[in-house]
């Protein structure tokens, strides 16, 4: 297992419940993974070579990156080596490197924004002029939105050109057309069975007041249309047959514009973070965490199926609007009434840092409601209901 952080607490207690040996590592020992696993060693989950001599000692039946970007790539490369189950390291690095993403779409004729790969500003400020409309510049192997802006004006693009480059290991940044969507960009997880995608659960993403880039809320299921779903399951279904990937875990994030074109942003090789399959498990009753763990060792999947989902939960990422000492936590009633699961990675007196990116989240939520408008409601007045005094 690739990581032990709090997110991925559950995927190594499950691994445990199967009746699993499990190891873990990464470079971080009192991440609370590691005292849930029967061994772990100090090394980094994106060191592909150094995870890779460690995992010739082990003996292993597979490799899993739960809910991490930058260990995907590592699991794909250890597993390939080793002959254990997994999608082709070639697949995964399509997926994983946002460049090569909008490269192999705009070479297999997919629908996709108007994109550009960039390592200088004076290229951005060339492809910005000829696109003549709002952007996004994001690098291309970040995540958790690290590094990801909205681009207006070339004073933004020379403002933020650098700060979003400090964000990428491999020092290139992909510019791309602003499309505007239809209603909420679609997030949620799939599955992969034989290379066809058995299982999906999408979702409404909610992006935070401190950072309208930032997403801190999924609610299932989607509000979209049934034929929209639809539209969406085809075009994903017919780009990772293209990439060739044939199983495993995948997270979404679509966009549908006014004329119904669907547009791919991107697609993780792993699970969604911050629960988002305990999530949607409360949604469809399928438990994608359990699936991910028996794909990684072999294990058959044949009865892994759509599940009729309920209505309506969402999670929350917990998160600071401002930097500072937390002071005082209030919750109010009304949200309690809602929570299904509560944790929080801080305490009163913590010194905690702004939203600015995934990892600075102070925990998460998940919430049932009885409708829609008491979801909605509850999700953009967050605020009032879980009140976090911080002096800055």
């Amino acid at each position: 297992m690739l990581g032990g952080a709090d997110i991925q607490v559950s995927a190594i207690k499950k691994a445990k419940e199967l009746g699993l040996y499990v190891i873990t590592c990464d470079y971080l020992p009192n991440n609370p993974g590691h005292k849930y696993s029967d061994e772990y060693y100090n090394v980094s989950t994106t060191d592909k070579e150094a995870v890779l001599k460690l995992a010739e000692t082990l003996n292993l039946d597979g490799v899993l990156a739960y809910a991490s970007d930058p260990a995907a790539l590592t699991a794909a490369y250890v597993a390939e080596k080793l002959q254990l189950p997994s999608n082709s390291y070639k697949a995964v690095e399509i997926l994983s490197r946002k460049d090569l993403f909008r490269d192999f779409m705009r070479t297999h004729n997919f629908l996709m924004p108007q994109a550009k790969t960039i390592t200088s500003l004076d290229e951005a400020l060339l492809f910005f002029q000829k696109l003549n409309s709002k952007a996004i510049l994001k690098p291309v192997d970040s995540s958790g939105s690290k590094g990801v802006y909205t681009i207006e004006t070339e004073t933004d693009l020379k403002d933020l050109f650098h700060k979003s480059m400090s964000f990428s290991r491999v020092g290139i940044l992909v510019l791309e057309e602003f499309i505007t969507k239809k209603g909420y960009q679609i997030g949620g997880d799939g599955f992969l069975v034989n290379g066809e995608l058995a299982f999906r659960c999408f979702g409404d993403i909610h992006f935070s007041k401190t950072n309208p880039m930032l997403p801190c809320s999924v609610s299932m299921p989607t509000l979209h249309s049934k034929s929209i779903s639809e539209k969406v399951h085809d075009e994903i279904q017919r780009l990772l047959k293209a990439i060739g990937m044939t199983m495993g875990a995948l997270n979404f994030d679509v966009l549908v514009d006014e004329n119904d074109r669907v547009f791919i942003l991107e697609i993780g090789p792993r699970n969604g973070g911050n629960m988002i399959p305990e999530l949607t498990e409360y949604v469809t009753g399928v438990d994608m965490t359990e699936a991910s763990i028996k794909s990684a060792v072999g294990d058959s999947l044949k009865g892994l199926s759509m599940g009729e989902e309920k209505k309506y939960f969402s999670h929350y990422v917990i998160h600071a609007q401002q930097s500072g000492k937390v002071t005082v936590v209030n919750e109010s009633a009304t949200l309690k009434n809602h929570l299904l699961y509560k944790h929080f990675n801080f305490e009163v007196g913590d010194h905690v840092e702004k939203f600015t990116s995934s990892a600075n989240r102070l925990g998460i939520m998940l919430l049932k409601y009885n409708n829609e408008q008491e979801m909605i409601d509850l999700i953009y007045g967050m605020d009032k209901q879980l009140e976090l005094n911080i002096d800055s």
